[in-house]
């Protein structure tokens, strides 16, 4: 059956434009220049899940006119991540139930320590949430096989997802070919590539292509960009065939 994912953001942990700077990116008008932290949203049927609430996740929602969130599903604990998940309250007011979240058990940690009020407080008002530690083993929700892709953001492990025949990695840095071995043909990629210089936990251009390369998808969609690697015309100049840069509202639809 067709799913559809919308890129809710496709920025680095400090957005496009960037507070301060006065680069060309970060001044450009261009609408797709515009990056919010890195998030996707998913549609299969009437089910409604979210990966990742970052500090926009509440922008977000109202941009897309989400009235329903059947889950959130985790990468890892970076606050640019996760940040947002103060604001599923609107989702418990309105739907009156709590909000399922699944993740990795350092996310899970890190969730307790950043909102130790949800876990330890009976106070009302407070965000409503059903926790499911889930490990690198396929889980269902709701009839759907979510895929946990492993890998490594530097010495961090995050988790990516494949929904059918569509694999989503954020924040990847080394990824093992136990995990390359999950996704190798998969029709549609998303994947990270902050900029063109070397990074430390982050793909490059390089090693995104040649990554991309490797896994020989039919179609590949770049996030989690930084203003240094230019705009989005720019930087649709210099990807081959079969690769662009993702946007934030772009929709493409898959097979679940």
């Amino acid at each position: 059956m067709k799913g559809k994912l919308t890129f809710l953001g496709t920025g680095t942990s400090q957005g496009v434009p960037m507070p301060v700077c006065s680069c060309h990116v970060c001044q450009s008008p261009d609408k797709k220049d515009k990056r919010l932290r890195s998030s996707v949203l998913l549609n299969i049927q009437e089910f409604t899940y979210c990966i990742d609430s970052g500090p926009d996740f509440r922008y977000q929602m109202l941009r897309e006119q989400v009235r329903h969130l059947n889950a959130i599903l985790y990468t890892h604990e970076h606050r640019d991540h996760i940040a947002g998940l103060d604001d599923v309250r609107a989702f418990n007011y309105i739907h009156e139930q709590a909000m399922p979240l699944y993740a990795p058990e350092e996310v899970v940690a890190a969730l307790h320590q950043s909102y130790s009020y949800i876990f330890k407080g009976n106070y009302p008002g407070i965000p409503k949430v059903t926790v499911h530690e889930i490990d690198e083993s396929p889980f269902v929700i709701d009839g759907f096989t979510f895929t946990p892709i492993p890998v490594w953001h530097h010495a961090m492990r995050v988790f990516g997802y494949r929904i059918g025949d569509l694999a989503y990695i954020t924040d990847a840095k080394t990824i093992p070919e136990s995990s390359r071995a999950l996704i190798r043909g998969i029709p549609t990629l998303i994947i990270n590539c902050l900029h063109e210089s070397h990074h430390i936990s982050h793909f490059n251009l390089e090693e995104a292509l040649a990554f991309i390369d490797d896994i020989k998808p039919q179609q590949t969609y770049l996030t989690h960009i930084s203003h240094l690697f230019g705009t989005h015309d720019e930087i649709s100049a210099k990807l081959p065939n079969g690769v662009k840069p993702a946007f934030d509202g772009l929709s493409v639809e898959f097979n679940s």
